[in-house]
């Protein structure tokens, strides 16, 4: 799916436009999704984690998993923020999803969320992919500070966190519901270095 150049923003009015060279960084690429990435996606699924905190269904079938993939191309287009498909920089092949989220984009922040799908875990995957998403982030009008929340005991979550250069600034206590309980979240975040 191609998305339009240009897209408003309807609260602020900055134009979201698709970036004309895919972010990369070391052995990753950030792109589009495509129907081709539906059996990555059925991977995803399979975390009985991300089920809790996302759109994606847990053990999803193929329909759902075309639906989500369809939800991804939306966000654009609502303003909601950027939503890309983690490829292997070199085969294309899909392994995992990163977003940035422009919800608070009037104040200045976006906020990022990642997962790498269960089968290409372990090879530092996510730290490139968010590297590459917040070098990204930088170029996206009004956005100078990327926020991250993550489950104290979500150890990986913080190596990436630490690989991608964000540092933690705190514990925010019961800050939000995941799976029926009020949890805390570490709060990391990555600032726009100043020109």
């Amino acid at each position: 799916m191609r998305y339009p150049p240009h897209i408003w923003r309807s609260r602020t009015m900055t134009r979201l436009a698709w970036p004309s060279a895919p972010p990369e960084f070391r052995n990753v690429r950030l792109r589009a999704f495509t129907n081709n990435d539906v059996g990555m996606v059925l991977d995803l699924s399979t975390d009985p984690y991300l089920p809790q905190i996302g759109s994606l269904p847990g053990n999803a079938d193929a329909e759902q998993a075309h639906a989500y993939i369809e939800r991804q191309h939306e966000r654009l287009g609502t303003g909601a923020g950027y939503s890309f498909c983690v490829a292997d920089r070199r085969t294309d092949e899909a392994l995992g999803v990163i977003g940035l989220h422009l919800a608070s984009i009037a104040a200045g922040r976006a906020s990022a969320g990642y997962a790498v799908a269960p089968r290409s875990r372990g090879r530092g995957i996510a730290g490139q992919a968010l590297t590459a998403l917040t070098r990204f982030a930088w170029s996206v009008p009004g956005v100078h500070r990327v926020e991250l929340y993550i489950e104290p005991w979500n150890l990986s979550s913080v190596r990436t966190a630490e690989f991608a250069g964000y540092e933690r600034e705190g514990l925010l206590r019961s800050h939000q519901e995941i799976g029926g309980s009020r949890v805390d979240m570490l709060l990391y975040a990555a600032t726009r270095s100043a020109d």
